[in-house]
């Protein structure tokens, strides 16, 4: 089998990224952002995958982390989907319940071609009103929705409880590379691509 890598560069007037992206590599991470909250979410995203991810970005962090953090997810979901290639042999769905202390996020994942994301959180207050360090929990909202609209992919994500805003970005960051670790997994029985159309 052929390595399923990717590298994905971006350059815009907010923003500068270079991201690599290895599918079944061992969990090893190099992340610098410059919002040291987010390269931890980065590397525990890849640990927990076992993705082999480097991430080196520079953004306007002076204006805000939002350039930075949408920009990233938007590099990581093109390199997803130029790592699976035609996506043949793949088990294409993945899920996850991952708890951390209090705080619990249930995943759902489908790589299914069509980019759709859902996001609820089961108590307030909002993720707008929280916040880890000066790291606001609402970027996890746009970083998810950059995955997932150039990753082609379906998400949905239930924050279940959680009041400490680490715990429940860290129990979502965790959960989702957990569902896409299982969805991108290669199945032996599957030999072409899982599904009836013959696309996704």
């Amino acid at each position: 089998m052929s390595p399923r890598t990717a590298t994905v560069e971006r350059s815009t007037k907010e923003t500068e990224i270079s991201l690599s992206l290895h599918l079944d590599g061992s969990g090893r991470a190099e992340c610098e952002t410059g919002i040291p909250f987010f390269d931890h979410m980065l590397s525990l995203f890849g640990r927990h995958g076992l993705f082999d991810l480097q991430v080196h970005a520079r953004g306007d962090r002076e204006v805000d982390f939002h350039h930075t953090v949408e920009d990233v997810g938007i590099c990581l979901g093109q390199a997803v989907g130029k790592a699976l290639g035609d996506k043949k042999g793949i088990r294409r769905y993945g899920f996850a319940l991952i708890p951390m202390d209090e705080a619990l996020a249930q995943v759902a994942l489908d790589l299914s071609g069509r980019p759709f994301f859902a996001l609820s959180k089961a108590d307030p207050p909002p993720l707008s009103l929280l916040y880890a360090g000066s790291f606001s929990a609402q970027l996890l909202e746009e970083f998810l929705r950059a995955l997932t609209v150039h990753g082609m992919l379906t998400l949905h994500l239930e924050i279940r409880a959680g009041r400490d805003p680490h715990h429940l970005l860290e129990a979502s960051f965790k959960g989702v590379a957990r569902a896409l670790a299982m969805s991108v997994e290669k199945d032996e029985r599957v030999v072409d691509i899982p599904s009836t159309k013959g696309v996704l």
